[in-house]
């Protein structure tokens, strides 16, 4: 399996065409398609369903693609690496977080990291790439990243879980909306109510499924997405109340919406990892307290955890629900004004 195959797939895949692939690639279109069907051949099975000019890719090639860009973006990481060495320079530090962790927390972060530099000293380049929870994993393991920022769960023998942050949902609306009013929103309000909200059940919305079955609250989802900004942007265009993560609500700003505390609690949970085992640069080390101190700046009522906590905090073995709310929402209230 060459290199100059699986760039021949990835492009095919990203244009819809083997013209396309050609250009995007600065190639011949035959060269191409060679390189395609010897891709084909070598594998044992068709990527694409062909029809003359056109191409349609199987459910096979989707699978394989995944695959192929990981390892494409892992070998560009290798090169500006090498480019890092051969000018004497620091490599780059690599980080990768899920999708709200990355828009709205990483690149504060790495702000303050900036202007916390030494002065004097080299700036290290930053490489950000969002990714679901699963593949931040991934990229530790397989050494394509040398610190990652993902919700819990992340029970991994080999990763190293420095610190946890738990911090409560908010409900995210139109100044419009009726519920507007409410300093801190009682959740009995939603029952039957519209919402937007996440749809990966194994993480955060499983705590919202949770927290509505536990009041006997009927959930009314008119809107399931896998990012926190999409169901924001719902609220914005009064499709419903959007119950996000407070990292998003607070980080990404959305016009004419009001972001306010449950008086249910609702833990966000997130912790940031590194690959076990392996020597951590001074870069690394202080992007993770970097990423405490943001956390702790940007969201009311943050908590920072032991490591020793991630199956209690999974398990939800601590107290919840009405017995913290009051407490959760009264933090989370008393800076909502100047988050906002």
């Amino acid at each position: 399996m060459e290199l100059h195959q699986l760039e021949a797939f990835s492009a095919v895949m990203s244009s819809g065409s083997m013209t396309g692939a050609a250009r995007l690639l600065s190639r011949s279109q035959p060269a191409v398609t060679r390189a395609v069907q010897d891709l084909e051949q070598e594998i044992g099975y068709a990527l694409f369903d062909r029809k003359g000019p056109r191409v349609t890719p199987t459910s096979r090639a989707f699978l394989l693609y995944s695959e192929v860009e990981r390892s494409l973006v892992g070998l560009d990481t290798i090169r500006a690496s090498a480019r890092a060495i051969g000018r004497d320079e620091p490599t780059p530090l690599r980080v990768v977080a899920t999708p709200a962790l990355a828009a709205a927390l990483a690149p504060r972060a790495l702000a303050k990291l900036a202007r916390d530099h030494p002065p004097g000293r080299s700036r290290v380049d930053t490489q950000l790439r969002s990714v679901s929870a699963e593949q931040v994993a991934q990229a530790l393991l397989s050494r394509a990243a040398d610190i990652g920022i993902a919700t819990l769960p992340l029970d991994h023998a080999a990763l190293d879980v420095h610190y946890i942050i738990e911090t409560p949902c908010v409900a995210v609306l139109h100044r419009d909306h009726p519920l507007a009013r409410h300093a801190v929103l009682p959740l009995a309000c939603l029952d039957g109510q519209p919402v937007a909200t996440l749809g990966n059940r194994y993480r955060l919305r499983n705590r919202i499924d949770r927290a509505f079955d536990q009041a006997s609250l009927a959930l009314h989802v008119v809107l399931e997405t896998n990012a926190s900004l999409s169901a924001m942007m719902a609220a914005q265009e009064k499709l419903g109340v959007a119950i996000v993560d407070p990292v998003t609500a607070f980080g990404m700003r959305v016009g004419d919406v009001e972001v306010k505390a449950l008086d249910t609690a609702i833990p966000f949970l997130y912790g940031v990892v590194t690959l076990s085992g392996r020597l951590r640069s001074t870069e690394v080390d202080a992007m993770i307290e970097t990423l405490a101190q943001v956390s702790h700046e940007l969201l009311p009522g943050a908590v920072r955890h032991a490591a020793s906590q991630h199956g209690a905090l999974v398990a939800h073995d601590r107290t919840s629900g009405a017995d913290n709310s009051s407490d959760t929402a009264t933090l989370l209230n008393r800076d909502l004004g100047a988050k906002v």
